[in-house]
């Protein structure tokens, strides 16, 4: 679904990315975790083709970012880690709204709207102004949003930011169903270890915008020669050994 190829992203003398390579597969969740400043966001940001890289190439669902974008960014939906909403539109309005924008027939955006209202939780807050949803209630607003079109490919930056342990549940289990059923993949990075262990099959950590590791929790483990750690156990060893090196 997504390869990437000696990605770099320069800032005037910074490195943001510096050659990333690695594939996300049709049908798996794939985490995307680093610390502050590691070059998530920009790498993210990157493959929804919101910047451009410096060098290198992203390929989407066969589709290069650069070369036939409008195809890429088709299949594509992002959740940034601070969405947008319209506050004075109810969550249907909303739904509504954002299905004429991926210009879905009509018919086709009022039942994938109510499903996907029913789904996330909000079946009965849908003819309620989106101001008066909790934060979790407008996270769980902007999955459902995300996948109005049946996106083949899902970003999301930080997903579980704002939701309480039953919304963080059920946006787990719909990550699962969707790529067990749909054959989406979903691109995601969050500071939440325990969330990407849990939800994704796969794992890259990056640091100074070098993936420095990736594979399984198994291939992490022996790549960090911390047999039956957690995740919060390798990502430190990982990253805080690369820290003293100079």
């Amino acid at each position: 679904m997504i390869e990437v190829r000696g990605l770099v992203k320069r800032f005037g003398k910074i490195i943001a990315v510096d050659g990333l390579d690695f594939e996300v597969e049709t049908g798996e969740v794939f985490g995307f975790l680093g610390p502050n400043g590691a070059g998530k966001t920009t790498t993210m940001r990157m493959i929804a083709g919101l910047i451009r890289p410096t060098s290198g190439s992203i390929t989407i669902d066969g589709h290069d970012l650069l070369t036939d974008g409008l195809a890429a960014k088709a299949v594509t939906s992002f959740i940034p880690d601070r969405p947008f909403l319209y506050h004075k539109l109810t969550g249907l309005e909303f739904l509504m709204f954002m299905a004429g924008l991926y210009r879905l027939p009509s018919q086709q955006a009022a039942e994938r709207s109510a499903s996907l209202l029913e789904t996330f939780g909000l079946a009965d807050r849908a003819g309620t102004l989106v101001e008066s949803y909790s934060h979790g209630m407008k996270q769980r607003l902007v999955f459902a949003a995300a996948l109005l079109p049946e996106p083949r490919l899902l970003v999301v930056d930080e997903p579980m930011v704002g939701l309480d342990p039953r919304g963080a549940r059920l946006v787990k289990r719909v990550f699962r169903e969707l790529c067990a059923d749909q054959r989406l993949a979903v691109f995601l990075s969050t500071h939440t270890m325990s969330v990407a262990e849990e939800v994704c099959d796969r794992i890259a950590i990056i640091h100074r915008g070098r993936i420095v590791a990736r594979g399984t929790m198994d291939d992490l483990r022996r790549e960090a020669n911390r047999p039956g750690s957690r995740l919060e156990e390798i990502f430190l060893t990982l990253t805080e050994e690369r820290e003293s090196v100079p």
